[in-house]
């Protein structure tokens, strides 16, 4: 009824960055506000210090059997299980890999890993994320400079016409992701930014990657940034063991390289694979033309991303007092599915189901100026210096633009923002999504840093939606639905 829909170390000399007290970007050596500048330049081959190594998940050593479910394939039951497709067609003596039913039983080998990737360390945390390390950073300028195709693109995005330089920023903007790396990963598989004649058959596809329903710019910018936003987060949890590529071989993870680096090859796994793709991860792929556009990354690093003493600020519940409203999704993505599970959803009170503008209100769940209101969504700056990559900030989705608090405007905790309803995004019926990010990071409702909102203290059961809010002796479980048992006030 009102749920968001599922589709589908050390800092090395040269770095400068960091923030102060408030969360301002600060440089270090002059201790003033960080603004653009022209980067450093260290010679290729130099690379960060290694992170200390992740802990694996165990390696599994039995077969298992798998009942085919509806929307399998069997390379998503390969990656899923971490092995080729190959060792699952022989083990099951398959003719046809592409020809699997559902009910059917396969048997599932354990894991056996034909490489290693390598640890070269490609981008930092910061340069993956929509940080603080590029807050100043102007999309539009930077397009215009490199006069590409990217310059004369346009296209039809939720029914408003958007030129390529906002669709990149559209992208960054909801999914958290540095636009400077979506900037990287068009050049590098089609020439976009730079060439004002790129090969004909990226026109269609950008990215190379052709899939029915991926068409233009911002289905695979798109696309791209949730797969990114995918290895990062699961990095950060060790819940990678292997990389499935493209050609469905099967490479173990190298331990000790950092999100950023692990997001970046969980994208190209699905674009390249061989030769193709260790270049794509070496010092001669995305790093390399990440490094000819903005130079060295880890020269504007910001370590770390979430200190390790976070702490959230206090925050109420976003309705008004005595409105019962109804809690109908545990964490999930705080945009789209990869993006940490940082989100949670309420629905309104009323009878009606599906698609509409509730007469309810949704309320600021704390202090700070309204940064960004478009398309459903509205982002709060929490911290006073009006960015919303630095610092706390919160999202509020599916507000609808009549009534709607506009970019500029400060709230005090309480004020209206605007009415639920399915504006933005995807969405199976009227609901407030609500997530938090700081320094542009996803901050996850499932872990120890649960969501708070008068008391009630967000939990998980490591299961997408499913969830619950406890307040003391009082539990509600995350139901899609109405009802006493998941109702909610203030």
């Amino acid at each position: 009824m009102s749920s968001c829909y599922k589709p589908g170390p050390d800092a090395e000399p040269w770095q400068v960055s960091g923030l102060d007290g408030e969360g301002e970007v600060i440089s270090p050596a002059t201790e003033e506000p960080l603004v653009e500048q022209e980067p450093t330049f260290p010679p290729l081959g130099m690379t960060p210090t290694p992170n200390a190594p992740i802990v694996l998940p165990t390696k599994r050593t039995e077969t298992v059997n798998y009942i085919v479910k509806a929307g399998d394939t069997l390379r998503k039951i390969a990656g899923m299980y971490q092995v080729s497709i190959a060792e699952i067609t022989a083990l099951n003596g398959l003719i046809n890999p592409n020809l699997i039913e559902v009910g059917q039983s396969l048997m599932i080998p354990p894991p056996s890993y034909e490489k290693v990737a390598p640890g070269f360390k490609i981008i930092p945390d910061s340069e993956l994320i929509n940080s603080p390390s590029n807050a100043a950073f102007d999309v539009e300028k930077f397009v215009q400079l490199q006069d590409g195709f990217l310059l004369e693109y346009s296209e039809v995005v939720d029914e408003v016409n958007l030129n390529g330089s906002e669709i990149v920023e559209r992208v960054a903007v909801n999914y958290s992701i540095n636009p400077r790396l979506l900037l990287t990963v068009l050049e590098y598989q089609s020439g976009w930014v730079t060439n004002s004649d790129p090969d004909p058959e990226t026109l269609i596809y950008p990215l190379r990657y052709y899939e029915n329903g991926r068409e233009g710019l911002y289905k695979q910018l798109a696309w791209a940034a949730n797969l990114l936003n995918e290895g990062y987060y699961l990095w950060k949890i060790n819940a990678i063991t292997a990389w499935l590529l493209s050609d469905s071989s099967i490479i173990q993870v190298e331990p000790t390289i950092n999100p950023g680096t692990a997001g970046v090859l969980n994208l190209m796994r699905y674009l390249k694979h061989g030769q193709k793709w260790e270049k794509a991860i070496s010092e001669e792929g995305i790093f390399s033309t990440y490094y000819d556009f903005f130079g060295y990354p880890f020269t504007v690093a910001v370590e770390p991303v979430v200190p390790e003493s976070l702490s959230q600020p206090d925050l109420q519940l976003p309705f008004e007092n005595g409105v019962v409203w109804s809690f109908t999704g545990g964490p999930h993505g705080g945009w789209d599915t990869g993006s940490g599970w940082a989100a949670l959803d309420f629905a309104p009170p009323g009878d009606a189901l599906g698609c509409f503008p509730s007469a309810a209100w949704v309320t600021a769940s704390a202090p700070g100026e309204v940064v960004y209101d478009d398309h459903g969504a509205v982002i709060q700056d929490l911290d006073g210096d009006g960015i919303w990559q630095t610092g706390w900030s919160i999202l509020y989705m599916h507000i609808d633009r009549e009534n709607r608090v506009k970019a500029g405007e400060f709230l005090e905790a309480g004020d209206r923002i605007g009415h639920p309803s399915c504006e933005g995004g995807f969405s199976t019926g009227t609901h407030l999504h609500i997530a938090r990010r700081y320094n542009g990071e996803w901050i996850p409702a499932d872990t120890n840093l649960p969501f708070v909102m008068d008391g009630w203290e967000s939990a998980g059961y490591g299961v997408e939606y499913d969830g619950y809010l406890v307040n003391g002796d009082l539990t509600l479980e995350a139901w899609d639905g109405r009802s006493t048992l998941n109702a909610i006030k203030r």
